[in-house]
């Protein structure tokens, strides 16, 4: 137990104070968005507007596009659920049919292979396939999450999970501990989601 409490504790330090900022946002972007407040937006805009200039910096481009992307989705997630408050008609929690998953999933699974063969012959990504897959289901999964599709807390659970596999293998430790965190989130995030689906639904 000492031996993991040092580990967490050596992550963090090494995290810029710009780096802890914009993750203890991303964790409450997390606990807003499972409970269905619009003020998740807002703080998920700044998370990855830091995340953006600090994976650019840091030679990630892949992951600064990836937050550059998240950026907009905090715009149109923020956007499309204050639209549903101020008409009195909060935007419903819905769950998608298996063929539509399937449809997503394979997708997803399809971009994904392409991705990596680009980044596996131009030879720019450690781990082309699992970077590739862990950057495509995220871009996909965010529009899930705006839409408040309730299958996006399982898939942000799998996607976190590889994403701490991921930093694992590129030596991005401080990381590591964060997606666990966020992984552990996701869970009660679907938790809290599928209970307010049933009480939509009963």
């Amino acid at each position: 137990m000492s031996e993991w409490l040092t580990f967490i504790v050596d992550a963090f330090a090494i995290m810029s104070g710009w780096e802890i900022f914009a993750a203890l946002l991303g964790m409450a972007y997390i606990i807003f968005a499972s409970r269905e407040s619009q003020w998740c937006w807002p703080l998920a805009f700044i998370s990855t507007l830091i995340y953006t200039v600090l994976f650019w910096e840091g030679q990630l481009p892949m992951q600064a596009l990836l937050n550059f992307y998240y950026i907009g989705m905090a715009i149109y997630g923020y956007m499309l659920w204050r639209k549903h408050g101020i008409a009195k008609d909060n935007l419903a929690i819905t769950s998608w049919s298996w063929n539509k998953q399937l449809i997503f999933l394979s997708i997803g699974t399809l971009l994904s292979l392409i991705t990596a063969y680009y980044l596996k012959i131009s030879e720019t990504s450690q781990r082309p396939y699992l970077d590739a897959s862990v950057t495509i289901f995220s871009v996909m999964n965010t529009f899930l999450m705006a839409k408040k599709i309730l299958q996006n807390w399982l898939y942000w659970v799998v996607i976190d999970a590889a994403a701490v596999v991921l930093y694992a293998q590129s030596g991005f430790y401080a990381t590591v501990i964060l997606f666990a965190i966020y992984t552990v989130l996701a869970m009660l995030g679907y938790i809290n989601w599928q209970k307010l689906y049933r009480q939509q639904t009963s």
